[in-house]
């Protein structure tokens, strides 16, 4: 090993610099391909090469901050050893980055795979802070025989050396949790001294992230652990229990001032909190994942198996249990409570988990009676839930064109049917979907490009209908507009978006578009009603408009008859102040 002092000599802008010297600015650089067994090849633009003797396994390789374990044998270029760790039967752990072994070896161990052996040929100019060191001539290439055994990724997680991660086991897939979940954790807490100060029982400890636990360390380490992680801290005091310590607790020592602490932890698991409806007022928390990647969309049938409680534990209602079939209804369609409701639509086939409802998207502020109990107004209620099934439709590019028009003819039906029951808002999806089956992009048969036409035009219309009773005249208006641009002289269209015109007190362009109705259909009963009622609105507005130019003009005409008076007074006042200066003038002369 190089000396002390040649380590403390090496500077790490040398290794961030040389990925710079390689590219020029605009240059697209494409990665070079894996060496082969035997093969060597220049690793950057020092003249550090590298010679692969043994493929290591995997895919990842150290970062600069990882604690990595090598065996090592540094030779002279005529073979002649200086330094081994084979010799001393003992591998060599350090820090990669420090250049503790040779300044510029360290960029090529970057490049290894864990069990992977490589020789590394190191140029004298990479050595220029350990001329002559370890009886190594000055001037000389050296070479290094490297096997990295394993590593330890080290994480500073705060970014300020405040709190210092090293990753003992590697966790399973990549979620990690987030301030709503609850995390199951076990850790042990130590002074440097080696004091115990915590530890969690064997059956490890359940608690919500938001909520946070022991010191303020512990929750920003947890919430970038993924599931099954170990990790090994040093936790700085400011991260810890700063100036104050902590008394003694719970039979564990106190911790003293400004104590810095090592805990040992491991996220035994963690149960993901989803906010449904993104206000806080209807919560999922998963038992147990479902499969696959799909969950039921609007209209589409669920069958589930549930429990809802009160916050006291109270069962006011059970579907699907005790040998019962499961309980069906269709998304979005009001059949139960809509925050239940909702996080069905969240759920996934096979999936467990506990609902948790505010008032707001539950029973409200009225009292209910249900089939085991009464739910008392503005109460919190609770859903433990199995997704056992749902139907899921084809997606529309999974579809032939015959299927589409189909699919489109079933939504346009379901959106009829809510729109006679009242549930306007859902209609509007039921239409959107049906007209996204059947959307201008997509290729049709000859013989379906009649009904193809007709259905856009129709849940066109029927949508403009919805959210004209949903005040969204806006949207009304676009919708006609659709419509009008593929049959100009369609009655509903006009009609309609007069309509809407009407809605946001444009009746000039309503005008138009009732003339242009009664020019098609002059006989049209609520065509010529809406005429009447536009009449009428024209007339009061005429009217106020009328109020409010002579209101107007009469505040004007006041306005100039006040001016003369005002101008007499304030012309009086200055006569006023003119005799009275006159008046002092006229005193001081006669003293």
């Amino acid at each position: 090993m190089l000396s002390a002092s040649a380590a403390k000599n090496t500077d790490l802008s040398v290794i961030e610099d040389s990925e710079e010297l390689d590219e020029e600015p605009g240059e697209e650089i494409e990665s070079a391909p894996p060496l082969k067994l035997g093969e060597e090849r220049g690793i950057n633009n020092l003249g550090l090469k590298k010679k692969l003797l043994k493929a290591g396994h995997g895919w990842e390789t150290p970062e600069f901050g990882d604690e990595i374990t090598v065996h090592y044998v540094g030779t002279l270029l005529d073979g002649s050893v200086f330094d081994s760790t084979r010799d001393r039967d003992e591998p060599f752990t350090f820090k990669l980055g420090g250049g503790e072994l040779v300044t510029g070896l360290d960029q090529g161990i970057i490049t290894m795979k864990r069990g992977e052996t490589s020789l590394f040929t190191v140029p004298s100019e990479l050595r220029s802070g350990d001329v002559g060191a370890d009886g190594v001539p000055p001037n000389s290439d050296i070479r290094f025989e490297v096997e990295l055994i394993s590593w330890i990724t080290v994480v500073d997680v705060c970014k300020d050396g405040g709190i210092i991660k090293k990753i003992l086991s590697k966790g399973e897939r990549h979620d990690q949790p987030g301030d709503l979940d609850e995390v199951t954790v076990r850790y042990k807490v130590k002074l440097l001294d080696g004091l115990l100060i915590a530890k969690t029982s064997e059956e490890a400890l359940e608690f919500c992230v938001k909520d946070g636990h022991f010191c303020p360390a512990l929750v920003k380490v947890i919430k970038t652990m993924k599931r099954g992680e170990k990790v090994m801290l040093t936790v700085q005091p400011q991260y810890a229990f700063g100036e104050h310590g902590r008394d003694a607790y719970n039979g564990f020592s106190a911790v003293p001032s400004n104590a810095t602490l090592s805990i040992d932890l491991d996220l035994v698991s963690f149960k993901p909190v989803i906010d449904v409806t993104g206000d806080l007022n209807v919560l999922k928390k998963i038992l147990k994942e479902g499969e696959g990647i799909h969950n039921a969309n609007e209209g589409e049938a669920v069958r589930v198996r549930y429990t809802a409680k009160l916050e006291d534990g109270t069962i006011f209602e059970e579907r699907g249990l005790n040998g019962e079939e499961p309980f069906e209804f269709v998304i979005d369609e009001e059949q139960v409570i809509a925050g239940f409701d909702r996080a069905a639509a969240t759920m996934k086939k096979g999936e467990i988990s506990i609902v948790t409802v505010k008032p707001e998207y539950g029973f409200g502020n009225i009292e209910v009676k249900r089939d085991l109990a009464i739910v008392p107004a503005c109460s919190i209620v609770f859903y433990e839930v199995e997704m056992v099934d749902f139907t899921k439709e084809k997606e529309s590019w999974e579809m032939t064109s015959h299927e589409r028009t189909e699919a489109a003819g079933r939504k346009k039906d379901e959106g009829n049917r809510l729109f006679k029951g009242g549930k306007y808002r859902q209609a509007t999806k039921r239409y959107d979907k049906a007209t996204d089956y059947v959307n201008e992009d997509g290729q049709y048969e000859e013989d379906d490009l009649k009904l193809v036409k007709f259905l856009r035009v129709s849940c066109w219309l029927n949508n403009a209908a919805c959210n004209l009773k949903l005040s969204d005249f806006q949207e009304a208006i676009k919708l006609c507009s659709k419509v009008l641009d593929v049959e100009s002289y369609n009655v509903k269209a006009l009609y309609r978006r007069a309509q809407a015109y009407m809605g946001i007190f444009d009746l000039d362009l309503a005008e138009l578009d009732v003339k242009k109705a009664l020019e098609v259909d002059p006989q049209n009963r609520e065509v010529k009603s809406i005429h009447k009622t536009l009449k009428q609105l024209q007339m009061e507005c005429n009217k106020r408009d009328a109020k409010l130019y002579t209101n107007m003009f009469s505040r004007m005409r006041k306005g100039t008859e006040l001016e003369p008076k005002r101008l007499k007074v304030e012309k009086t006042g200055d006569e006023k102040k003119e005799e009275g200066v006159e008046a002092m003038d006229m005193e001081k002369l006669s003293r």
